[in-house]
């Protein structure tokens, strides 16, 4: 059992999830990730393997067929599965935020229609807030679903951006505005539930998906547009059932989104440290191995305690998250130090293979295109400073 990156206060139960998985991706994530980065293939086999396991079913109670698991398990399950290759955990992420906002925003009907077969994996959850020259302003959604004269149904036109598995998901919550008439922006805002066939192009009459959006890194997962024209849906597909409740809906998505890019950065950061070490054991200059230079043996110490550093606080996160506790603000912090680790972790690897990390041929060079990613995914270095200093400003208000 490695050093670093260790969790106290497990459960048997965790610490077997955690070994399953270790195992499954030391045997069949990284000996396969490298050739399906590259011909940016989707991992369907590994997909399969984790239907088999329950992964799609982790955080989902186990009354609806789900292992009914806490987010910290969830999120070092992540950290497991990031470590042998980011774009799977990816398969798995925005699958969790929509069963998770199923779970805590749902009706009645909406979580048994959904959640059994989510569990299974029959039915795979993307979701999108983001649209062209949007960015971070949610609040200036401009996608808009306007309620038809009989009320029963919504016909939605505009578009989406950003959707990572656009494509291969059947099921999207999707943040559009609505007619509220509500004073703050934020208010006219609803979560749709759009159930759609996988797959590209003009998937049901109104609503396309784009191909594939050529990206540097984060291969074989699928990151699309979708685009709304006329798209008529039923009013029971709105979220909880009740219109302008999205904007809430979706940041508790985005709190437990974080935590998982946090958890994503760890597994890179642990991965890129795996590596280093490895190879600086086994590479000589001078007459001794390069781990005994010590300009070598201390950046091996720095990202160490990076390493453990990020771990720590993207646990302390998740579980506050489980407490029932707000986390907005320790979820921003571990998601800022974790993805700004992960980069700086995985340059001092890159630069501890030297040449070799140029080449395609080694894992370090795959890593130094994912790690960038984590530094704008579920929100910019910069947006989780917003969040966090709004949030200290509240709790150390000033009494002069």
């Amino acid at each position: 059992m490695a050093r670093l990156a260790q969790t106290a206060g497990l459960t048997d139960i965790q610490q077997e999830i955690l070994a399953t998985v270790r195992d499954f991706v030391d045997k069949e994530i990284i000996p396969h990730a490298q050739a399906l980065e590259h011909g940016d293939t989707y991992p369907a086999d590994i997909v399969d393997g984790m239907k088999e396991m329950g992964l799609f079913g982790l955080t989902i109670p186990e009354e609806f067929g789900g292992l009914g698991e806490s987010l910290l398990t969830y999120a070092l399950v992540v950290e497991q599965i990031a470590r042998g290759w980011m774009s799977v955990s990816g398969v798995i992420n925005t699958h969790f935020i929509v069963a998770h906002m199923l779970k805590q925003h749902g009706t009645a009907e909406q979580k048994q229609h959904y959640l059994p077969r989510m569990a299974t994996g029959e039915v795979r959850g993307s979701f999108s807030m983001s649209e062209p020259e949007l960015g971070s302003d949610v609040a200036a959604i401009r996608t808009r679903a306007r309620r038809s004269t009989d009320g029963d149904e919504f016909v939605i036109d505009g578009q989406k951006m950003w959707l990572t598995n656009g494509g291969s998901s059947n099921l999207t919550a999707v943040l559009v505005r609505t007619d509220e008439g509500a004073e703050k922006p934020h208010q006219n805002l609803t979560t749709f539930l759009v159930d759609k066939p996988e797959g590209f192009g003009e998937v049901a009459p109104g609503l396309t998906i784009p191909g594939k959006i050529d990206k540097m890194g984060y291969k074989g997962v699928d990151t699309t547009e979708m685009v709304f024209d006329g798209y008529r849906i039923a009013a029971g597909q709105v979220l909880g059932g009740e219109t302008g409740k999205g904007f809430r809906h979706m940041m508790d998505g985005v709190e437990v989104g974080r935590v998982n890019v946090a958890a994503r950065a760890c597994g890179i950061a642990i991965r890129s440290f795996e590596l280093a070490i490895e190879y600086a054991q086994q590479r000589r200059a001078f007459g001794k191995p390069i781990a005994e230079h010590q300009a070598i043996a201390f950046k091996l110490a720095e990202m160490a305690t990076k390493v453990e550093a990020a771990h720590l606080m993207m646990v302390n996160a998740a579980r506050l998250k489980d407490s029932g506790a707000r986390n907005d603000v320790e979820a921003g912090m571990a998601k800022l130090i974790a993805s700004e680790y992960c980069a700086e972790v995985t340059q001092e690897a890159f630069r501890i293979h030297g040449g070799y990390g140029y080449s395609k041929e080694y894992e370090i060079e795959r890593l130094m295109r994912e790690a960038p990613f984590l530094l704008i995914g579920e929100g910019t270095s910069e947006i989780q400073k917003t969040i966090i200093s709004r949030g200290l400003l509240k709790e150390y208000k000033s009494r002069g």
